[in-house]
């Protein structure tokens, strides 16, 4: 497919070509706009549109890229995604980091931590 064919395509999907489509490298933009329908338009998925979105959100967020959040929030909202949800995402992201960092900087045992969740988590399930 030409690329010409591929600015085409994503004008009729998108209404315009954004202009950085028109920056991604020639010999690349055939698999950049494929990935691009795939994982962000596509809705065959075993996730649904809006719990996608919250990732995107949480990944963008924790990732510190205003434009990805930007575009995950918008997309989650139109999927139905309320702010208490998109602040619980957001929120998430920044826990998952911060304890990231501490168990890292810890160097706590993986083996004990593994054998810890799966301890947790049986007590959890007990309780449900």
């Amino acid at each position: 497919m030409s690329n010409d064919a591929i600015f085409k395509e994503i004008e009729q999907t998108l209404g315009l070509v954004p202009g950085f489509f028109r920056q991604v490298p020639a010999e690349t933009l055939l698999g950049e706009w494929t990935l691009f329908k795939k994982f962000t338009l596509e809705t065959k998925s075993p996730l649904p549109p809006k719990m996608r979105e919250l990732i995107g959100i949480a990944v963008a967020s924790a990732n510190r890229c205003k434009f990805c959040t930007f575009f995950h929030k918008a997309l989650a909202k139109f999927h139905g995604a309320t702010d208490e949800e998109i602040a619980d995402a957001i929120f998430l992201a920044g826990m998952g980091a911060h304890w990231s960092t501490m168990l890292h900087g810890l160097n706590y045992p993986y083996d004990t931590f593994v054998k810890e969740v799966e301890t947790v988590g049986k007590f959890l399930s007990k309780k449900q």
